[in-house]
């Protein structure tokens, strides 16, 4: 963005002092971050008052501020907008930049894997336009006005993740962005607690469709009853939908993975062959959305398959990693919900990459009042896997270990609820160059600690 600060005062209908002469480059909500150009914009919280903090914003490059008129003693030698809410105000920034922006917009939503499919559908773009995404997880209804706010006049293709906790907050994300795309990438039980079922939670992600412009697209995972069931209540909706079923626009056939990744063929709307270097069948189907996008926008069969090969994934996303004793981690350690859990957990049953597997498992957190029932029923995936071992981490995760307790296991099998240490132990005893082992868990269990343990990325486990 680069605006006058009189042009960004207009699209608040905001008075303000010293604006002339001033430009703003960017927007920054955290003084520690600012960068030269910023326009700071101050939060009140109960605990901390940011408007404390615009002198130093000021003195770290950024070049003027929004002040809440109701706040006391604003600095009178300071570039300010006077507006009634800091959150509202930085909405309504974003809306009016992206009514002046040319560039065409992808919105993505999806109980897992939003930000692989982000970054698939990215890399695959990337090649041939330019491309933003959003950047770690600013997908809630400050994140994603902040990365509208960082696109560049010249930007082609804005890949924009779209989160939510309950109803009504993807449609205020879709409304905001106005995309010409937008993909639910599946429907799992993540966020139970707040939306009641799984059908609550269709309804949710689907809300995604609401800002969808004029003669825009709709990319589903046609897999998904729950939203077959949705598209068929919108006649009118231009919906593509992807996965294994054969009713499917475009359908996944086969998969094999191997040293450098996953490879797979594909039927319908595309036929052929593809690869790309990320593990599990899961992280296949996301790549379908790359696939159907990079059509969509013409480009060429050889690109795909290029920028597909060299495709990133954000860290903790089915991350290969090898460890000092020669062990294979397979770090997806960056959320969890059962059904990414049974996607991780397919993968390392089938996988021949290493003889010897393990599992560290972590707690799925927000799973509502059925919660144990989900924890109990990994049981039932795990118990006919062929395991050297099973580390449970958390005090959810204490179901499960009683129930692979009771049924029986011949895998060496410990839960800690707090301590990463003794999971750590067993693997440092037993694990080695033979052993391929798998992080699992929701982002509050911080299971990259037992990865850190044998990387020497920090002293913690």
């Amino acid at each position: 963005m680069k605006r006058k600060l009189t042009k960004i005062a207009g699209w608040l209908q905001a008075k303000g002092q010293r604006m002339e002469d001033v430009t703003v480059t960017g927007v920054s909500i955290d003084s520690r971050t600012v960068k030269d150009g910023d326009l700071f914009i101050p939060f009140r919280g109960e605990q901390v008052n940011g408007h404390q903090y615009v002198e130093r914003a000021i003195a770290n490059g950024a070049v003027a501020s929004l002040w809440l008129a109701d706040e006391p003693n604003p600095p009178a030698d300071v570039p300010l907008l006077f507006v009634e809410d800091s959150e509202l105000a930085l909405q309504s920034m974003a809306r009016a930049y992206r009514d002046e922006l040319q560039c065409k917009i992808i919105g993505i939503t999806g109980s897992n894997g939003k930000t692989s499919t982000k970054d698939l559908v990215a890399s695959v773009l990337g090649p041939s336009f330019n491309v933003r995404k959003t950047e770690g997880n600013f997908n809630n209804e400050l994140g994603l006005p902040l990365t509208v706010l960082s696109l560049e006049e010249e930007t082609e293709f804005a890949v924009l993740e779209m989160g939510m906790s309950g109803f009504g907050e993807i449609s205020f994300l879709s409304e905001l962005a106005k995309p010409h795309y937008v993909v639910i990438t599946n429907i799992g039980e993540a966020h139970m607690q707040d939306l009641g079922s799984r059908e609550g939670i269709a309804k949710a992600k689907f809300e995604i469709i609401d800002g969808l412009q004029q003669g825009g697209k709709l990319y589903y995972d046609g897999d998904e009853p729950l939203l077959r069931a949705l598209v068929e209540q919108k006649p009118g909706l231009q919906a593509i939908a992807f996965g294994y079923g054969k009713g499917n626009d475009l359908v996944l056939e086969a998969i094999e993975t191997g040293d450098e990744g996953s490879r797979f063929t594909v039927t319908g709307l595309l036929t052929g062959d593809y690869s790309i270097p990320v593990y599990g069948t899961h992280q296949v189907k996301n790549a379908l959305v790359a696939l159907l996008l990079a059509k969509e926008v013409a480009i060429s069969e050889e690109s795909i398959c290029s920028a597909l090969r060299g495709a990133r994934l954000t860290d903790m996303r089915m991350q290969p990693v090898v460890a000092a004793n020669g062990s294979l981690f397979i770090n997806d350690a960056y959320n969890a919900a059962p059904t990414s859990m049974r996607a991780a957990l397919d993968f390392i049953d089938h996988t021949q990459l290493r003889k010897e597997k393990w599992l560290v498992l972590g707690d799925m957190l927000e799973l509502g009042e059925d919660e144990q029932r989900y924890h109990v029923e990994l049981a039932e995936r795990i118990l006919p896997m062929d395991l050297k071992g099973i580390l449970l981490y958390g005090s959810r995760m204490k179901w499960l270990y009683d129930e692979l307790q009771k049924r029986g296991t011949v895998a060496c099998l410990v839960w800690s609820e707090n301590d990463y240490s003794p999971l750590v132990k067993e693997l440092h005893t037993y694990a080695g160059e033979d052993s391929i082992v798998l992080l699992k868990g929701s982002r509050g269990m911080a299971l990259e600690h037992v990865l850190h343990a044998f990387t020497g990325e920090d002293d913690k486990g």
